[in-house]
């Protein structure tokens, strides 16, 4: 059925006549009037201010409860029609977050004078849930004398989106988890475009790492004057080329001069040639891998996909390796029992497809302690492992169909398509990081924006905190060989 608006015209208005509406405010209401007026009053759209100032909560701004008396007047009383002349209104007693306000409109006088459009005035009243009145005052209107009677518009869902916040939340937390410690010292190698030098001086400026410029020390210095960076005291390894300068970075990190490295405007070929080499690199007891940490739109917290970018056609023990850095890492950003989506195309062991195979042995090895301090389970088809609906419309009963932390994918083609889908179709924010290595390496696209970068070099902050405070070395996955 239709849902129709009305209103009441001058005939079928009288003193007296009254109309309300109910309304709960929510951080939605707090974030959509700042979006539309630009008023970023920290009282009212930041929680932390907030909590210092008498009323110790988000104060609703005084014009979302005007928007309230309005929204009565225009499409209720007198309703559609109604042109608004003025009001005023005394706000008595703050709104905060998780009150529900009451707004009723009276009317208290009707005036018709001869030669002009007919007026009501309406006291305004706006009560909260414990009976007190917030606001009161009175409008005046201009009253429709046509009765108006259409169905209501139907208006577009609503929704706030902020790419980028969790990984924000992710920077934010390794700055505290690295607060009192000395910033990481990481090589960054061969930086000679304003990307690559802007990710990691911000990387420095928030506290972050200590980065080594590592390269042709006059492109690095030309890209940083182009560019208006002020490189000031951060230190330059100079080398011939980026060939080089990959090197140089992997001798400086086996000498434990740097603690991580960051892959700046190079091939990531050729940084993880000399990261993998045999007798030189930074190769340990585990399989090198790579995890993406991507912050979708629309899901509550962060996950992990892994491995996109290192291992092509990985075997099932280079997945066991594979899956067991992911949950090393899942565990430096505190989560604890990470649970671990293997992924396929389908969600049942189909001999047909080899990696719906694999996906059964590592739940089975993961069973018998050959991976640890994850919750496993697989083969899952991707919308299985994050949409609680599906697994339920597939009958799949698990603990982690629905709600994975770790997305484990089968191939390297697989997990990169799905990850510059979600950030270039989805809106996703991605960080990442290469594990199984002596030290993180920061892998970045060269694509990457400086907050991505900024992001990533937060995963080896906490990792390398993380093997700080490992209790045994088996659960490090910094251990080396």
């Amino acid at each position: 059925m239709t849902e129709l608006i009305e209103n009441h015209p001058l005939a079928e208005l009288k003193v007296g006549d009254s109309a309300s509406l109910t309304r709960n405010f929510t951080m939605d209401d707090v974030q959509t009037f700042a979006l539309m007026s630009g008023d970023v009053n920290p009282s009212q759209v930041d929680a932390t201010f907030a909590a210092s100032d008498p009323f110790h909560a988000v104060v609703a701004h005084g014009m979302w409860i005007a928007a309230l008396i309005s929204n009565v007047l225009g499409t209720q009383l007198p309703g559609p029609g109604t042109v608004y002349l003025g009001q005023s209104l005394q706000f008595l007693k703050p709104v905060v977050l998780g009150d529900t306000v009451r707004v009723t409109v009276t009317v208290t006088a009707i005036d018709t004078p001869s030669g002009h459009s007919p007026r009501a005035t309406l006291h305004c009243s706006v009560v909260n849930q414990r009976n007190d009145t917030v606001v009161q005052g009175d409008a005046q209107v201009l009253v429709p004398t046509e009765k108006i009677s259409r169905p209501r518009v139907h208006l577009p869902r609503l929704e706030l989106r902020d790419p980028g916040v969790k990984l924000r939340a992710l920077v934010a937390q390794a700055q505290a988890a690295a607060s009192g410690r000395a910033p990481l010292a990481m090589a960054v190698v061969h930086a000679v475009d304003a990307v690559s030098l802007g990710g990691a001086v911000d990387a420095a400026q928030a506290g972050l790492i200590a980065p080594v410029f590592v390269g042709p020390e006059a492109k690095i210095r030309a890209a940083a004057v182009a560019a208006g960076i002020d490189l000031g005291t951060y230190p330059i390894v100079a080398t011939e080329h980026s060939h080089a300068a990959a090197t140089k970075a992997v001798a400086m990190a086996r000498a434990g001069e740097v603690q991580a490295l960051m892959k700046g405007s190079l091939h990531s070929d050729e940084l993880m040639h000399a990261v993998v080499d045999a007798g030189n690199g930074l190769r340990t007891a585990r399989r090198i891998s790579h995890v993406f940490v991507i912050d979708a739109v629309g899901q509550p917290r962060l996950q992990l996909l892994t491995d996109a970018a290192v291992n092509v056609t990985p075997d099932l023990e280079a997945k066991r390796d594979i899956v067991q850095n992911a949950i090393d890492l899942a565990h430096a950003l505190g989560i604890a029992r990470p649970k671990v989506a293997i992924l396929s195309a389908v969600e049942t062991v189909n001999p047909k497809i080899p990696s719906t195979i694999d996906a059964a042995a590592l739940c089975k090895m993961a069973e018998r302690g050959q991976i640890q301090g994850g919750l496993l389970d697989g083969p899952l088809a991707f919308d299985n492992a994050v949409s609680r609906r599906a697994a339920q419309t597939k009958g799949i009963v698990s603990e982690v169909a629905g709600d994975a932390d770790i997305l484990v994918a089968p191939d390297l083609e697989a997990g990169n398509m799905l990850a510059k889908q979600l950030e270039y179709l989805a809106e996703a924010k991605v960080a990442g990081i290469v594990l199984g290595t002596r030290v993180p390496v920061v892998l970045t696209s060269r694509a990457d924006l400086p907050d991505a970068r900024l992001a990533s070099c937060a995963l080896a902050v906490l990792l390398a905190v993380a093997a700080e405070q490992a209790v045994s070395p088996s659960q490090n996955p910094l251990t080396s060989a």
